[in-house]
């Protein structure tokens, strides 16, 4: 059976699917949003069976302001279980956003602070700066864009006030990169284009990132490009458990080798010496634009950017060493089992 797939370049959005887009994420300037609901009931709602609850958005971008009704889902797994404010789904009327600046979007995930203090919200801001930074390297990424967050609890008026980020919508991003998604949960490692799931492996392992799976469809979406040959990619997110957020939470999974998420690993499969290194040689051609995204990351402290960058620095040291470069990648790449 073969399994690889001819390299095509994934790596830029045609220009016609660029131009339907939305251009909420084309800009990176923080926006003001503020959500208005029952907090109490929403930051509850955990079960299996959740809920939609209605709520209010009001948002100011530059000179466009105005209101959507909008209903609101609880969202993820761990998190969810283990924060005191839930991460939320924005569910969009797609008749309603026509001519805002959601026009395009249909379901928006909202990253949200933790807990209350102000570690909860400095890692949110630099798993923040790990989306910019894949945005650096490919175009076939979720986009974000950064948010001053207001909860209004209706019920109590109440109100909270925090950093949060939008992540772009399957929707949106399958347009963009002309693609469809893909629900089935039969997708394996190596039927996705291996250039570009090789890309996606050599980027967790730069942010110390094992909390993903492809086969198990955790933290991974699936898109099929329309163009032949269709090529399958699985597009990352959710970077919370990475080395370089390293939240309190996070542990690395039992099957990896290693004993804090500060450890790096490498999961990706074994690839010809051309892929491994045109992967690498697209990180190499990034780094300044790399380095640049997370020094750019609003309101997050000088330590934080320097600990990042600094753990990016071992990254670097190791791809432009080819000694390196075959102990961690080469030596520990997965093996394809045919049966």
């Amino acid at each position: 059976m073969r399994l690889s797939l001819v390299f095509l370049p994934l790596f830029c959005a045609s220009l016609s699917a660029q131009t339907t887009a939305s251009h909420l994420f084309l800009e990176h300037e923080p926006l003001n949003l503020t959500l208005e609901t029952d907090l109490h009931a929403l930051r509850g709602d955990r079960g299996k069976e959740r809920k939609a609850h209605p709520g209010t958005l009001r948002y100011g971008i530059g000179s466009d302001t105005g209101t959507i009704a909008v209903k609101l889902r609880t969202r993820g797994i761990f998190r969810l279980k283990t924060c005191g404010f839930p991460p939320i789904r924005l569910d969009l009327p797609s008749h309603k956003v026509e001519g805002t600046p959601f026009a395009g979007q249909d379901r928006l995930k909202l990253v949200t602070h933790c807990q209350r203090d102000r570690l909860s919200e400095r890692n949110l801001l630099r798993e923040y700066a790990l989306y910019r930074v894949f945005n650096a390297v490919t175009d076939t990424s979720f986009r974000v864009r950064l948010a001053h967050m207001t909860y209004v609890d209706s019920a109590r008026h109440d109100t909270i006030s925090r950093y949060g980020f939008l992540i772009e919508s399957d929707t949106a991003l399958a347009t963009r990169i002309a693609a469809t998604p893909v629900r089935a949960t039969n997708v394996y490692d190596p039927v996705i284009e291996n250039s570009y799931m090789t890309l996606v492996a050599v980027f967790q392992y730069l942010i110390g990132n094992n909390d993903w799976s492809v086969w198990g469809r955790h933290n991974i979406a699936i898109f099929q490009q329309t163009a032949d040959p269709r090529p399958l990619l699985g597009v990352p997110y959710d970077f919370d458990f990475s080395g370089a957020v390293n939240a309190p939470y996070a542990t690395p999974p039992p099957q990896v080798p290693v004993k804090t998420v500060r450890d790096r690993w490498y999961r990706g499969f074994c690839q010809p010496d051309s892929v491994l290194q045109g992967a690498l040689a697209r990180f190499r051609a990034a780094k300044d634009s790399i380095y640049a995204n997370v020094r750019a990351v609003p309101d997050l402290p000088e330590g934080d950017v320097r600990n990042v960058l600094e753990y990016f620095d071992d990254f670097f040291k190791v791809i432009e060493n080819p000694g390196a470069v075959r102990r961690e990648f080469v030596r520990n790449c997965r093996t394809l089992q045919l049966r």
